[in-house]
């Protein structure tokens, strides 16, 4: 019955002259449009009234409505001066400026570059925000991890944001403190996405930063590899002392004091090397990774650029603090680092060979009279054997060979 009275319906409807339809869908689109356009216009004037009778005369509203703007004697107050309008504008917009919701600060990518957290900022809910959190799968977990993580969500592993706050805490003591004492931290993050994070954190702590592949053996064969970079020394406050340069030849190549990589499975060749030659390391260690590798762990998600620009800004802010003190020790006359041994001031090398050069002479110069002493001793020999022969001529005595 039901496809019945539908195919029926559906023949009535085709039998109906195409026209009429399309003027009846016409006219009740324009009876709509009308509608709609009445009732804004009722919405406005009722605003307006609204606006007006709580508002003073000089600042309520003209109507907007133009087949009542001739009999309303407020528009008519309404001058065509810019000036005029403009102010009108001022007021209206002091009255409804405030009107509406206010839009609270929201993330902005450039913000952790710009302005990185220091230490003291770092919170849980930052960390989170920040996808620190986010593990790998179950199946790809390293069990030296297992102290890290807080639990298991849809098969992966969720890491503890109080253990990653605590660890990057403590790295941050460790990186102020290298700064502090004058040491050379060095920043490495080869991942894509990584470079600017790292280059801002060398930039902070005043150190050195790598953003592209590490060259083995730059550490443990690094006379053959950096022996022809340029070295320069500098005094307590970071000004450089010229007259070093034919010293610095000989010297080895500097190392870091200080290692901070931020994705350690790319850079397992720089960790083994640092462990080689006691370097202290700090490290972003992820649940696939292990944190035997490093000295100092951080477990965090390595594979977020949001978490690798957190860890990097609070470093960062860390190195600078320490800088800082070490400047302003600096200052009162203290030292917080060990001079490098076997230099010497210019001042001292200029006379060391003003010495030297004064030695020689003096020993030239008693040469000289030796060699004038023993010409006169030789003489004075000659002339007592010629005396001595005389006499003995005299006395008629004949020598014996």
């Amino acid at each position: 019955m039901i496809i019945r009275h539908a195919a029926r319906a559906g023949r009535r409807a085709l039998a109906q002259n195409p026209s009429q339809l399309w003027r009846r869908f016409l006219s009740t689109q324009t009876d709509s449009f009308e509608t709609s356009a009445e009732n804004s216009f009722k919405q406005l004037h009722s605003l307006e009234g609204q606006f007006n009778a709580t508002a003073p005369i000089q600042d309520a509203v003209p109507s907007f409505d133009p087949e009542t703007a001739t009999s309303n004697p407020l528009s008519a107050q309404v001058t065509e001066s810019v000036a005029e309008q403009y102010h009108r504008f001022k007021q209206q917009q002091a009255h409804i400026g405030k009107i509406g919701s206010d839009i609270s600060p929201h993330y902005q990518p450039h913000t952790l570059l710009n302005n990185p957290p220091a230490p003291a900022d770092v919170t849980l809910e930052l960390l989170l925000a920040s996808e620190a959190h986010q593990g790998h799968a179950t199946s790809l977990w390293n069990p030296a991890n297992a102290r890290y993580i807080h639990g298991i969500r849809q098969g992966v592993h969720i890491i503890s944001l109080e253990a990653t706050a605590a660890h990057l805490r403590r790295a941050a003591k460790v990186v102020k403190e290298v700064a502090k004492r004058g040491g050379l931290v060095l920043f490495v993050g080869t991942r894509e996405g990584q470079d600017r994070a790292v280059a801002r954190a060398s930039e902070l702590a005043k150190g050195y930063h790598l953003f592209e592949r590490w060259i083995p053996g730059s550490i443990t064969n690094g006379q053959q590899i950096l022996g022809k970079c340029l070295t320069k020394v500098v005094n307590e406050k970071d000004e450089e002392i010229p007259g070093f340069e034919e010293q610095l030849y000989d010297r080895p190549v500097l190392r870091p004091d200080l290692v901070v990589c931020l994705n350690p499975l790319e850079n397992y060749v720089l960790l083994h090397e640092c462990a080689l030659n006691n370097i202290p390391t700090i490290g972003v260690i992820d649940t696939n990774a292990d944190p035997t590798w490093v000295t100092y762990p951080i477990p965090a998600n390595d594979d977020s650029l949001r978490c690798i620009q957190v860890i990097a800004g609070v470093l960062g802010r860390a190195g600078e603090a320490g800088q800082k003190e070490r400047l302003t020790l600096a200052e009162n006359g203290q030292v917080t680092y060990r001079p490098a041994e076997n230099l010497q001031l210019p001042e001292a090398l200029q006379d060391k060979e003003k010495a030297v050069a004064a030695v020689e002479e003096d020993s030239e110069l008693n040469l000289d009279k030796s060699l004038e002493d023993a010409d006169e001793l030789e003489d004075k020999l000659d002339q007592a054997r010629n005396h001595e022969i005389g006499d003995h001529e005299a006395r008629g005595i004949k020598k014996i060979d």
